[in-house]
């Protein structure tokens, strides 16, 4: 008998409260939900001094590539650790002195990891002095045309 009151009384209550949340959720303007079609990117203050990156020129390849790695690891933004260590794990054993270099350049020249991102999404254009031949790999390697699943890094 409770059971019988108690559902009665739940149905006519939540009755009224539909009827509320179907009125409210057609009156909603589904564009302002929408992605923009645009990114929203400010210049860097001029009044920030972005200290430049130390040039390692007596720098062993070997020693270079596994800094590479570790830094290509560790960017502090997620979608770049999984884009650049899955690249730097096909790649970088095989990259020599001067893709090294570039690679080196891409990732620790840049102040931004969004503009990393973003360049190799295709998603802005990439600077000219960034756009190279490891500019070109890492955009193929970003579209992913093996399907390759990439929801982790590799194992080092």
């Amino acid at each position: 008998m409770l059971r019988q009151i108690l559902s009665s009384a739940v149905a006519k209550s939540t009755r009224g409260l539909s009827f509320t949340v179907n009125r409210l959720a057609s009156n909603l303007d589904k564009s302002e939900y929408t992605t923009p079609g645009e990114i929203i990117d400010y210049d860097d203050p001029t009044h920030l001094p972005v200290p430049e990156y130390p040039l390692r020129p007596d720098e062993p390849l070997e020693t270079r590539k596994q800094r590479l790695l570790y830094q290509s690891r560790k960017r502090g933004m997620l979608e770049n650790d999984l884009l650049l260590s899955t690249f730097v794990a096909k790649y970088l054993r095989d990259f020599n002195a001067d893709q090294t270099a570039q690679y080196d350049k891409l990732i620790n020249g840049v102040s931004n990891d969004w503009d990393i991102f973003y360049w190799a999404t295709e998603t802005k254009a990439t600077p000219a002095e960034y756009d190279n031949e490891i500019m070109q790999m890492l955009k193929q390697h970003v579209k992913n045309e093996e399907r390759v699943q990439r929801i982790r890094q590799p194992d080092l």
